[in-house]
């Protein structure tokens, strides 16, 4: 008996073996035997203006929690993008007057306009005149979400391209009521390479199917970020926040290109800082260099994803861990800014561009 269970233990214990030497992709995620100095950094070193965010339920929300959460992060201001939520001119004004009537210093809100059916006769005038009555109601800017160029149809199912001429006469509104435009336009770019053992995307497009796109799919990601260039080149005197660093975090020489030909545009870092953490050398040189041009933004509301970005900004530790793998198997360094690079790009940009912040609230 005890010949057969030592068998027996054998064979489970080779089985497993097996299993494991022949496990999945996404199984592998051994955690570091790296011992190196550092720690995670719960606060920011100096108060900061958070100018992509989005708080659906703002017009019903007990505010009071969300700013308990933003005292212990650092953030002073929180930007709230989804101004009318899902469409509707009553979300906003429940928005601005929950924020009115419990923080007005606390809150930045922003602006929606739907760009579906841009064909049918008044919809530019109509437009307009919502964006001149949303901005007299408190609005502050307007953002612009990646449906325009992606998913927007006219009424005939035509793509809506973003530099649309019929669109044109928005953007120019917006230079006129001295508001800026916040826009994300595509996702990354290897969501249109194949989805292959070259893609660096692989894992996050396992997981998140629909992610995947194709130069049909709605169109090739090369052209709807020109149009999106091609806008603001036009409307010089319109300022634009290209969200997400414009999608070009993994190649900043080629932003910085287009930081230096289109003065009226700035960028901010959400949703992008894996992408800076992997090469804090270059990635310091550059936010050195466009410290005037780079806003603090983090996009989805997880106040422990923000320990992350201050870590990144702040610190010089080494070889830390992202706080979602399918978005970077990569690991992060820090980039060690200077105090008032930290400073600009945490409130300083941002008081620059967005009318109305409390600026005694930096003081």
């Amino acid at each position: 008996m005890h010949r057969i269970l030592l068998i027996l233990f054998w064979t489970i214990l080779g089985l497993n073996n097996v299993l494991t030497q022949n496990m999945d992709f996404e199984d592998y995620d051994p955690p570091s035997t790296l011992v190196v100095p550092g720690e995670e950094i719960h606060q920011a070193k100096y108060p900061f203006i958070d100018v992509h965010n989005h708080q659906f339920g703002m017009p019903d929300m007990d505010l009071s929690k969300l700013v308990k959460d933003m005292d212990d992060l650092n953030m002073k201001v929180m930007v709230n993008l989804s101004g009318r939520g899902r469409g509707s001119a009553e979300h906003l004004k429940g928005a601005l007057e929950n924020v009115n009537q419990h923080y007005p210093n606390r809150f930045i809100v922003f602006t929606n306009i739907d760009f579906n059916n841009v064909d049918e006769p008044g919809w530019t005038e109509n437009a307009v005149a919502q964006l001149e009555n949303d901005v007299r109601l408190g609005a502050k800017g307007l953002k612009v979400y990646k449906s325009l160029g992606m998913h927007n149809t006219d009424s005939e199912g035509n793509r809506v391209r973003i530099d649309d001429p019929r669109i044109g006469p928005v953007w120019e509104k917006c230079g006129e009521l001295g508001i800026p435009v916040l826009i994300h336009s595509a996702d990354p770019k290897p969501f249109w390479s194949p989805h292959d053992n070259q893609n660096e995307r692989w894992l996050e497009l396992k997981l998140r199917s629909r992610r995947k796109r194709s130069d049909t799919d709605p169109a090739p990601w090369q052209t709807i970020i020109d149009e999106q260039h091609n806008v603001f080149r036009k409307h010089k005197n319109t300022t634009f926040i290209n969200a997400h660093l414009g999608w070009y975090a993994n190649d900043l020489a080629t932003l910085g290109e287009l930081l230096d030909e289109m003065p009226n545009v700035y960028t901010e870092i959400g949703a992008v800082i894996a992408e800076l953490g992997r090469q804090p050398r270059f990635a310091k040189k550059f936010l050195t260099k466009y410290q005037d041009r780079v806003l603090f933004g983090k996009d989805a509301w997880n106040p422990e994803e923000y320990y992350t970005y201050f870590r990144v900004l702040e610190s010089a530790d080494e070889y830390f861990p992202y706080y979602k793998r399918y978005h970077a198997f990569w690991k992060m360094y820090g980039l060690d800014l200077d105090d008032e690079v930290l400073k600009k790009i945490y409130y300083k940009n941002a008081l620059n561009v967005i009318p109305g912040i409390d600026k005694t609230l930096f003081e």
